[in-house]
């Protein structure tokens, strides 16, 4: 990674090429893959994966001519977290998005896209709001803020998306999944692929990484819906491009129509398009998700490119 990120180089498996290493980011340790060079990519995962669901994306970008950035979120994977506090503020998306800010910084990134997939959309939209001069460009999977999801909630979202009350209960939530976590979290190994579901499996074996999952979701309807009503309440809204993709398969699209139209709500630039999966599109289609990421990051490369010439257009 860097003198002060060290790691070493994967080879023959998964993010073949890639750098692997273990970076601290203040009260929280993160697992880190990277590789690459030129505009800096960080691609964030959701629930309940690690950074190993962007296999078949990452390289894909790194081929393009991006430094790619794949770390496990706080408490996920093999990255470690803080103990849970009360107000679930050790887990918030605020939180996570400090984590990073701090990675990139040390990796020597000061600027760069964020894409993030699920609760990783969440932390990606909050470094945008908290880091704007750094993020150039937001790119969300399968998401919309987490104050839109609870603003619309009917008996539809309470059914169909039952888990985040479930998880938000205390104590209860970690006795079943941990009873029987195989049965509980269900992937199919040929689709996500051997060594990602390996690491899976791991995963949510582990009743650590499985608290922490449910803290993500214990923030998502107290602390972090608190702070995106108050950047609603204070007229906030995201500078940077914003691409939103949503999987056809998935249930987004039909909860809410086009997604680009809430989103709009929070930013003057969005475009997007539907893919042609099931939720977990970075496994199920990821030629299709790489394509129309890197189709949204040509602009960026252009930029680099020309500041290198001396010159700053504008996208």
């Amino acid at each position: 990674m860097t003198p002060e990120a060290p790691g070493v180089r994967q080879a023959g498996a998964v993010f073949d090429g890639f750098t692997i290493g273990d970076v601290p980011v203040g009260d929280a340790t993160l697992r880190v893959r990277r590789a690459g060079e030129g505009p800096a990519v960080l691609l964030l995962h959701g629930h309940p994966r690690t950074g190993a669901t962007w296999h078949r994306v990452a390289p894909l970008l790194v081929r393009a001519g991006y430094s790619v950035i794949v770390p496990d979120l706080r408490g996920y994977g093999r990255s470690i977290g803080p103990r849970p506090r009360a107000d679930h503020s050790a887990h918030s998306k605020r939180a996570v998005a400090n984590d990073m800010a701090r990675l990139m910084s040390r990796l020597g990134h000061e600027k760069f896209i964020a894409v993030g997939h699920d609760r990783g959309s969440y932390v990606a939209l909050r470094l945008a709001l908290d880091h704007e001069a750094r993020v150039q460009g937001l790119v969300v999977l399968d998401g919309l803020p987490i104050s839109e999801h609870l603003r619309r909630a009917d008996a539809r979202f309470a059914t169909e998306w039952w888990h985040w009350f479930f998880f938000a209960q205390p104590e209860i939530p970690e006795r079943v999944i941990n009873a029987d976590p195989d049965a509980w979290y269900v992937g199919d190994e040929e689709t996500m692929g051997a060594a990602n579901h390996a690491e899976w499996k791991e995963a949510i074996r582990d009743p650590e990484v499985v608290r922490a999952m449910l803290e993500d979701y214990r923030a998502g309807l107290t602390v972090d819906r608190a702070d995106e009503e108050a950047d609603r309440a204070a007229g906030r809204r995201l500078a940077m491009p914003v691409h939103v993709l949503w999987s056809l398969r998935d249930d987004l699209e039909q909860l809410y129509g086009d997604p680009r139209v809430i989103w709009r709500a929070w930013a003057d630039d969005v475009t997007g398009r539907g893919i042609d999966s099931g939720h977990h599109m970075a496994e199920e289609a990821p030629d299709d998700l790489a394509d129309a990421l890197i189709r949204f990051l040509v602009p960026f490369r252009a930029a680099v490119a020309a500041d290198n010439l001396g010159s700053s257009p504008e996208r």
